[in-house]
Formats: C-alpha cells, sequence, structure tokens
C-alpha cells in the first residue's frame, strides 16, 4: 500500500515553507558563529576515546561533516567518516555498505561506536541500531526524518530522483521499526525552523532512554556546525557507556533550547 494512501498510519504534513526553505541560507552565519565561539566550545566535555561514526545528510559527502569531525577529535574521540562518497540517497540501496562500514569501524577499535547522524544520515544511524545494537553505543541525530509523515520534506523529489526509490513505496514494517524505540540510546536534535524537513518527522517518543533537543531558530543545513548543536552533540557523547541521563540545557548555550516539555 503507497505511502501517500496510509491515511490511519501517518497524519499528513507539509514541507517547510518557502521562507524557511530561503532562510536556510543562515548556515553561513552559524557556521560564522560557532568560529567566534569556539573557546566555549572547547570548553565542552572531554571523550572517553570511542569511536564516533559521522554519517552526512542527502547530497553531502564527508567533506560537509569535517568540521564536526575535528571538533569531536579535539574532545577526545576518534572520530570517523563515513567514507562512502557523496550520499545520493536510498536506504535500502545503502543498507549493506552503511552496516559494512560500521562493522569496519567496530572491528578497528573494539569498542562500541556511537553513531552521528545528519538528516538522512540519522536514518542511517536509526536503521544501524536495529541491525546491529551490540556494536553501538548510542545515537544522535539531527534533523532526521524519521517518524510520522517522512514525505513531509522539500528534498523529495531530489532523493527519489538520486536513489530511485520512492517515499511513498517504502515498507509499512520498516517505517515503524525506524520510528519505534531504538534498542540503544537515543537523541534527536530538531529545529521548528528547519527549512528541508518538517520537523515533527525528527521526534522521538520520550523513554528513559530517548529524548528530543530542540535548538532554537537552527536551520537545517547548519545543524553541523551550530554551536548549540554542537554542545549538545558533546555532551550525549560523553556519558559513560551504559548510562542515560536527560540533557542538561544549563551552560554557555542555554538560551538556545527550548524547554524539554514545550
Amino acid at each position: 500500500m503507497p505511502l501517500d494512501d496510509r491515511a490511519n498510519a501517518h497524519d499528513r504534513l507539509r514541507p517547510p515553507s518557502l521562507a524557511l526553505l530561503l532562510a536556510e541560507a543562515r548556515s553561513i552565519v552559524e557556521f560564522n558563529a560557532s568560529v567566534l565561539l569556539s573557546p566555549l566550545l572547547m570548553q565542552a566535555a572531554k571523550g572517553d576515546g570511542h569511536p564516533v561514526l559521522v554519517l552526512p545528510g542527502l547530497l553531502a559527502s564527508d567533506f560537509s561533516t569535517a568540521p564536526l569531525r575535528r571538533y569531536l577529535r579535539y574532545l577526545g574521540y576518534q572520530a570517523f567518516a563515513w567514507e562512502l562518497g557523496r550520499n545520493l540517497g536510498g536506504v535500502y540501496r545503502m543498507r549493506e555498505r552503511v552496516r559494512r562500514r560500521l562493522a569496519a569501524v567496530h572491528a578497528a577499535t573494539g569498542r562500541k561506536v556511537s553513531l552521528v547522524g545528519w538528516s538522512l544520515g540519522g536514518i542511517y544511524a536509526r536503521d544501524l541500531a536495529l541491525h546491529a545494537p551490540e556494536t553501538i553505543r548510542g545515537i544522535v541525530t539531527l534533523g532526521s526524518p524519521f517518524t510520522g509523515d517522512i514525505t513531509a520534506t522539500n528534498a523529495r523529489r531530489v532523493y527519489e530522483k538520486l536513489s530511485g526509490e520512492q517515499l511513498g513505496g517504502a515498507r509499512l514494517e520498516d517505517l515503524q521499526a525506524l520510528a519505534g524505540d531504538m534498542p540503544v540510546p537515543a537523541s534527536s536534535i530538531y529545529s521548528r525552523t528547519d527549512g528541508i524537513v518538517n520537523w515533527r518527522t525528527s521526534l522521538v517518543r520520550p523513554s528513559p532512554t530517548a529524548e528530543n533537543i530542540e535548538v532554537l531558530l537552527a536551520s537545517h543545513i547548519g545543524l553541523t556546525v551550530n554551536a548549540a548543536v554542537l554542545w549538545a552533540i558533546a555532551d550525549r557523547l560523553a556519558q559513560p557507556e551504559g548510562r542515560f541521563s536527560p540533557f542538561d540545557r544549563r551552560g554557555p548555550f542555554a538560551l538556545a533550547y527550548a524547554p524539554p516539555e514545550r
């Protein structure tokens, strides 16, 4: 049954407005602000050296996540690129390649791997968590549309053209699994001013090991360079293995986060 006809399974949502899409240009400002705020960012919790695999968004490559990986290395993590070229989409098409990449990082380090997935990369991260939870320490997704009406994105046509996969043809059982509870700790970072995906599609069901972190006024493209997002990623990755506590919104970027129960 096509996704578009599943009225009982999903509430119909619209992609972000044209105004929000055009406002994505502010990602340049977010990057420059992070450079200026780098002395504060360097005060984030330090890592324990465990591996972190960073998965890029649609049309992005490892170049787009290089600043994030440099930051994570400074904090003491082993930050790995996905090394699969430009992300041209295809959750089903890329599934085995992404799984092999995770297995290679896990085998090379001998430790559980944290996953940070931006947009489509976050969908890959959740799919990996369902497939190989024994190799994963936790996941952090950035503006990833994995729940509800996943067609509510301004990238739909690009995704379908490049990947050859139709969003409306996704298997219902896969959609339910991706939107459900993860077998590992999961944090979803999102913004209501996202100009690419409808922010409602990024919401996890809160639980003792799952949370939503809303960053005010962030763009979709800027999620990997926004200072408040970087601080939150660092905080989430610094949690001891096997333990999870909600994100503490206090600190130098407190004003950038919405309350947890907004």
